[in-house]
């Protein structure tokens, strides 16, 4: 069967001064064979040679085969350069003659010209080859690695209810959990991280934070500028609600604790009535 998006060896059944035309059969009948342009036939190929090709759908929508190696083929996952933007949707530079387009509802941002996405490849009701940025469904649930391994992951979406969708080296599914997700994130972003589980059904929780000895220099410099921003005295201290340490500092009330207990220790920093105050 011939498809579209895959790569396929084919056999070539007819000769024409514009191109071959290869199908699965030498009987096969026309309906089920696929020009390739005579500009991609091998030198020297004959009716009955084998040849490995891409389908897809040329301007006109017709099927068409081309020698040509795409960046990707239907459930595959590749980062992609953004040739054009139009009223309807983005065209992506993805190796072959036609380019490939991202409708605007398969977007989880808006995109601009000459920035790369990442994109997974599927096949739309009409039959014709699109691009999504919505990559959860495609992205691998076999990671290669161990819980504290280090990783990157590129930030492809964000949920206000679970937290801040990655792919890990742009391949395997993963989560910073909404409780972790207290920082500005962005769609496209590349983040270090750091493998905290991986579920049974094999998607990864991340998290950006490195553990709490590496991190907790880092946090507390953070209180200090705050602290600054505050005028020196902050309102409340290490007794205050996790949710008011989050919405002012972006911490979790442990990480909070952690770096006021440091700051203390170096005497940067006083606890006076119910109020963290800048020394």
């Amino acid at each position: 069967m011939l498809e579209v998006g895959r790569k396929q060896k084919l056999i070539i059944v007819k000769k024409q001064d514009f191109g071959v035309y290869l199908a699965e059969k030498t009987d096969a009948p026309r309906e089920e064979r696929v020009l390739l342009p005579q500009a991609q036939v091998p030198d020297g190929a004959k009716i009955g040679d084998e040849a490995e090709v891409f389908l897809y759908r040329d301007s006109e929508d017709r099927m068409i085969a081309t020698t040509r190696e795409p960046k990707l083929c239907v459930g595959e996952i590749a980062l992609l350069q953004v040739r054009d933007v139009t009223k309807i949707g983005a065209f992506l530079d993805w190796g072959l003659e036609k380019d490939l387009f991202l409708p605007y509802r398969e977007q989880t941002r808006r995109v601009k010209a000459g920035e790369f996405v990442l994109t997974a490849l599927y096949v739309d009701k009409s039959g014709r080859l699109c691009a999504t940025m919505k990559l959860y469904p495609y992205l691998s649930t076999r990671p290669p690695y161990t819980i504290g391994d280090e990783v990157s992951g590129r930030v492809y979406e964000i949920s206000r209810n679970f937290g801040v969708f990655v792919a890990v080296d742009d391949k395997y599914s993963g989560l910073i959990p909404q409780r972790e997700a207290q920082a500005a994130y962005t769609p496209g972003e590349v983040l270090t991280l750091r493998v905290t589980d991986i579920k049974d059904d094999g998607k990864m929780t991340v998290s950006a934070r490195k553990k709490a000895y590496q991190q907790i220099g880092g946090d507390a410099e953070h209180v200090l500028e705050v602290l600054r921003e505050y005028d020196g005295v902050l309102p409340f201290d290490d007794k205050a609600s996790p949710e008011q340490i989050a919405e002012v500092f972006g911490l979790s009330k442990a990480a909070f604790k952690r770096a006021v207990g440091h700051l203390l220790k170096e005497q940067l920093v006083c606890k006076k009535g119910g109020r963290l105050e800048l020394l």
